[in-house]
């Protein structure tokens, strides 16, 4: 059985697992009776009946958090929290019927009451924390675990004493596909005819949606880039019109290596592939599969992210030194700043991607597959 979505960064890596798992045991000759137990608005009511996963929905309450404790006991948080006992009768019920040998729990509001009920019925819970930090959700549950997964070693001393001994490393567990890039794909895929190849090669990505924050600011260094690299902007769909025409100004030669685009597809592991540097933000998904390439980055973390998580993700790469922070108010001279040296220094640049590598655990899906074999045998 999973449980826990919301968020691409607690739905991926539950659902990598689960691919994982099901290969593992189809080369034995077995297979995979899985389960999802999530929210019916969230990204995991969409992907797991696309994989074919079977899905049931349980009642949960999002806890509004604030620095100001007045401000928890609103009457929206005191709402939410009443619907908690609920979702966790309706868990229990699914679970008792199901009768999984392990439960995956990957973080968010719902896998509260569905951990709740493994334990209740006695089934053993696997929690994995994709960031630096254990969210509220796994803190929450981390007393009920059989394991601990955990993406970063360093997290092992933030666990709570009583259940660090459930604790193992396993990294974030990475799409495969991610790792098969070619980057002269990229270059045929895109029409880079324009790109330098002498220079280095500089992804921008904000999500999906894209990001005004990195948009604003690279489009505010954007000569200056051109001059030192070729740039693959993914910018989100709606920000197209206004940066194309704010880089219709460029000489031709800068304009030509420069690739704005409002959404990368199934290109993504070629652009990565191609990249030599990643401007991006700092979910715990995006340094996963970077430090799998060993792909340097300038992250600028979202300040919003749950727990601050973003900007610990950030500061954790760049204190091992595979990569930079930009905290706090962004500029294109600071993007300059830490940019600077990247491009123009290759040592420098092989050094930090060296680092990254070494950070990175593109076995970490297998990893976690261990752990749920292991726990489902009561080992």
């Amino acid at each position: 059985m999973v449980t826990g979505g919301g968020t691409g960064g607690h739905t991926y890596p539950a659902l990598t697992a689960v691919r994982a798992l099901q290969a593992r045991l189809a080369a034995s000759g077995r297979a995979l009776d899985v389960l999802w137990i999530g929210t019916p608005d969230g990204l995991e009511a969409r992907v797991a009946p696309a994989e074919g996963i079977a899905f049931k929905t349980v009642a949960t309450g999002k806890i509004r958090r604030s620095a100001n404790p007045l401000k928890m006991v609103s009457p929206a948080n005191i709402k939410d929290m009443a619907r908690v006992p609920l979702g966790v009768a309706q868990a229990r019920k699914i679970v008792s019927d199901f009768r999984p040998d392990v439960v995956l729990a990957t973080g968010g509001y719902v896998a509260v009451p569905a951990g709740l009920a493994a334990r209740m019925c006695k089934r053993p819970l696997v929690l994995h924390e994709q960031t630096v930090r254990l969210g509220l959700a796994n803190r929450k549950l981390a007393g009920s675990a059989a394991r601990i997964a955990l993406s970063s070693e360093s997290t092992l001393s933030l666990l709570p004493e009583a259940v660090r001994s459930a604790g193992v490393v396993t990294g974030n567990p990475v799409r495969p596909e991610v790792l098969t890039g070619h980057a002269e794909k990229a270059v045929a895929a895109l029409g880079l005819v324009g790109f330098d190849r002498r220079l280095p090669t500089l992804y921008v990505t904000g999500g999906a949606q894209g990001a005004q924050q990195i948009n604003a600011v690279v489009r505010e260094a954007l000569p200056w880039l051109l001059e030192r690299a070729n740039v693959v902007h993914q910018c989100g769909p709606a920000n197209v019109e206004a940066l194309r025409a704010g880089a219709a100004g460029l000489p031709p030669h800068l304009s030509g290596r420069y690739f704005l685009t409002g959404f990368i597809g199934p290109e993504l592991p070629d652009v990565l592939a191609l990249a030599d540097v990643v401007v991006s933000r700092s979910g715990a998904g995006t340094l996963a599969e970077l430090t799998a390439l060993g792909k340097p980055a300038v992250f600028v973390p979202l300040a919003s992210s749950a727990g601050n998580e973003q900007v610990h993700n950030a500061k954790h790469l760049e204190d091992a030194g595979a990569a930079v922070a930009l905290t706090g108010e962004v500029t294109g001279a600071r993007l300059q700043n830490a940019l600077g040296l990247l491009l123009t220094d290759r040592a420098r640049l092989v050094g930090m991607a060296e680092v990254a590598r070494a950070h990175g655990r593109p076995d970490a899906a297998d990893r976690l597959v261990d752990v749920l074999l292991s726990a489902a045998s009561g080992r």
